[in-house]
């Protein structure tokens, strides 16, 4: 049987049944350790965990979901993270990538018998942006589209996309074709029933990803017709359609973040309050104190952001205007989780290597959310460019006398200025706009952190975060300012064998 209506129920009682169930299905019925190191979902697992309609929680109230609310997506991704970062991320691309641009962009027309299928037949929904030629080259994607009577034929190669071959749904991204041939530069959005034989997917290859077992990747060939009641209507264009989508999704990876990195923490603490070296409890010595205080700060800088993206990244607003902050968050928090997860396999010594140990698996599952969605490298690059570029409209040649006006900077500057106060100058090489980046997002964060110790959050947690992110400053700084022109020299192979020397 079904548990109750879950929209019936209050957030927290909602909350609290879905942790229930996951306590259960991993460590009652099933092992953990055992799931975590097999391909896909148990099925018993699967329908247990999907009785509670986790899904509800993206899908708007007047088509029977909770409401669509960032707090409660956010909550859930947390919850599930706590316990499995590939059930998370798995939640994750169901709700940002596929229902919740449903909700905004879908017509109306089709949105009552999909959403239904979420709730009361467990189906699951993705997205087809990447194609193996051009990956983080989105604009220049080559499967198309032609509109043909009332259908649309679609034809291309994606890959890696996560849910492949098990997702019910996808959103399929593409271009369209014109009689002479050519490509629009704007993107378009199409729904895919994978169930309708015209919109049958072909899965040619799957691949053997290292991390996140219970998600398969692959590549896909599609050769589809979809109706034309499938296509989403922008507000304006596809690519702004895009970026709105994109930028809502990367304001929600600090929900997948949160547990994820509280799961450290408690491990952390727990494995180093109770493992003694030479009569003392590991917790008491100087280095692992320094440890467990970054996972610690972590945990309080996404906590920041969880309360961020919550204010303002629904999807009422659009957010294809807030690529700072989105860039910020995403590439942050992810450096956040592999960072808090190599540390935590460091404590636990040779126990942190064993294949079934939370924190190994944490290494290997985080290590990809460094990458997808944007690579950190390349969305740092972006915020110091979009920085620079507004500093020269402005004529305003240093750091902090821009970052004292930004709107999601103005709190937090002058806490940090000395280190800020200087020229980053122009004409940049990536080394040092990665460098910039990296330092701008910190104080974007720092003052998430200062947001919510106005909010009433315990103040001895937002000081030391607010102090490691002072560090993390510090640290990029010398790098920005220490960086030479040193490049890989590709024919090294000569005179280079220590064995002749």
């Amino acid at each position: 049987m079904d548990t109750p209506a879950t929209s019936n129920l209050n957030y927290i009682d909602f909350l609290n049944q879905y942790k229930s169930t996951l306590k259960s299905v991993f460590y009652q019925r099933d092992q953990l350790e055992k799931f975590s190191q097999r391909r896909g979902f148990p099925s018993m697992v699967w329908r247990e965990i999907m009785k509670n309609k986790p899904l509800s929680v993206s899908i708007p109230e007047q088509y029977g979901g909770r409401g669509a609310i960032v707090k409660e997506c956010l909550g859930l991704l947390a919850a599930s993270s706590y316990e499995s970062l590939p059930l998370s991320l798995t939640f994750g691309i169901n709700i940002a990538l596929f229902l919740e641009p449903l909700a905004k962009y879908g017509q109306e027309s089709v949105k009552q018998g999909i959403f239904d299928r979420f709730l009361h037949q467990q189906n699951m929904g993705g997205l087809m942006i990447t194609e193996p030629d051009f990956g983080s080259d989105a604009l220049n994607m080559q499967t198309y589209n032609q509109r043909i009577g009332e259908h649309y034929h679609i034809k291309g190669t994606k890959h890696w996309q996560g849910l492949t071959g098990i997702a019910d749904y996808w959103l399929m991204t593409c271009r369209n074709k014109s009689e002479k041939g050519d490509l629009n530069r704007d993107v378009d959005f199409f729904i895919c029933d994978a169930h309708d034989p015209a919109q049958h997917i072909e899965v040619t290859e799957l691949y053997n990803n290292i991390g996140l077992y219970g998600i398969p990747y692959g590549k896909n060939h599609v050769d589809i017709k979809v109706p034309e009641s499938y296509k989403l209507i922008p507000e304006s264009t596809g690519l702004k359609l895009m970026m709105d989508l994109l930028h809502r999704s990367r304001l929600q990876f600090p929900g997948m973040a949160m547990g994820f990195i509280e799961r450290m923490l408690d491990d952390a603490i727990d494995h180093t309050q109770k493992r003694y070296v030479g009569g003392k409890a590991l917790i008491q010595l100087d280095q692992v104190k320094y440890q467990i205080a970054r996972i610690q700060s972590a945990f309080t800088i996404c906590s920041g952001m969880c309360s961020r993206s919550s204010e303002f990244s629904s999807i009422e607003n659009n957010m294809a205007g807030h690529g700072l902050e989105a860039n910020a968050i995403k590439a942050f928090v992810t450096d956040l989780m592999q960072e808090s997860a190599q540390r935590l396999a460091q404590l636990k010594g040779a126990n942190g290597y064993r294949a079934e140990s939370f924190a190994a698996r944490g290494v290997v599952d985080s290590r990809p959310f460094l990458i997808f969605e944007g690579s950190n490298e390349m969305l740092y690059t972006q915020i110091a460019e979009m920085v620079l570029k507004q500093m020269g409209r402005k004529k305003i040649a240093k750091l902090s006398d821009y970052l004292c006006d930004l709107h999601c900077t103005t709190k937090v500057t002058s806490r940090y200025k000395s280190l800020i106060d200087f020229e980053p100058g122009t004409n940049l090489p990536q080394r040092k706009l990665v460098d910039l980046g990296r330092i701008i997002s910190r104080i974007i964060c720092g003052q998430y952190v200062l947001n919510l110790a106005e909010k009433g959050f315990r103040q001895d947690l937002v000081l030391d975060s607010l102090l490691m992110i002072e560090h993390e400053i510090s640290f990029w700084l010398g790098s920005f300012n220490g960086h030479v022109t040193v490049g890989p020299i590709e024919d090294y192979k000569e005179k280079s064998s220590w064995l002749a020397y």
